[in-house]
Order: C-alpha cells, then structure tokens, then sequence
C-alpha cells in the first residue's frame, strides 16, 4: 500500500491508517471510517500519526486481529491498542478508546484554561 491510499477521509493527511498482514480492503475501510468517527471532534487539536491493523496468520490464535494508535493530539500522545476476534470488533473497540482519550485531551485543556485565575473569595479579582 502507497503513503496516498491509507489517509483517513476526514482527518488531515497526518493521520496514516496502514495494514500488516492479510488484512481485506472492506475490513480496513471500516476500521478508517471509525478512527474518523473517534476523532472528529470540534475543539480537538491537530492529530497526526499512525494506526496499524495486524491480522494473525495463525488459525489457533483466540483474538487474531490487533490495532495500535499512536497518535499526537496537540501536545500530548495517544497511545491506544486493542486486540479482538473480528475486524467489526477491533474497530468498535478502537473507536471507543480512541474517542475517549480524544475527550481527556480535550477536556485537560478546557480544564486547564478554566483555572487561570482564582475566584474572590481566594484573592481573584473582584467583579
């Protein structure tokens, strides 16, 4: 697979979304339309990195498929993996953990520009 075929339709070109193993063409585009969905949040800072789809090629394996994120979201790093029977699975699994470190991310900051000066009654500025 070409660096062209493997961006994510509504996320930046930074964002790589790549097959190891034999991972199929619908599986994969599944798992591309759910990071989407994870991290297309308004208030999100910019994403880039990478997500890779692994398939065993082992029969006896319990939980064949595997994905890993390692994504930079604004200043901080995402790192998310999970391992599933199903590539259906992989990706609901995926999508869920990837939306909620993309939620913590967005929140820290909220939190962060929230405190910037104390209220009256601990010597903030009066109204």
């Amino acid at each position: 697979m070409t660096a062209k075929d493997t961006g994510v339709r509504h996320l930046t070109d930074a964002v790589l979304v790549r097959a190891d193993g034999a991972v199929d063409e619908e599986s994969l585009a599944y798992v591309r339309e759910k990071v989407a969905a994870a991290l297309d949040r308004p208030g999100l800072p910019e994403v880039s990195g990478e997500v890779r789809v692994v398939k065993a090629s082992a029969h006896h394996v319990e939980l064949p498929w595997w994905a890993g994120a390692d994504l930079q979201v604004g200043e901080d790093l995402v790192v998310v993996h999970a391992r599933e029977a199903t590539a259906r699975e992989l990706a609901d699994r995926l999508h869920d953990r990837l939306r909620a470190r993309a939620e913590r991310v967005a929140h820290r900051g909220e939190r962060a520009r929230r405190a910037s000066t104390p209220p009256p009654w601990r010597g903030g500025p009066e109204r």
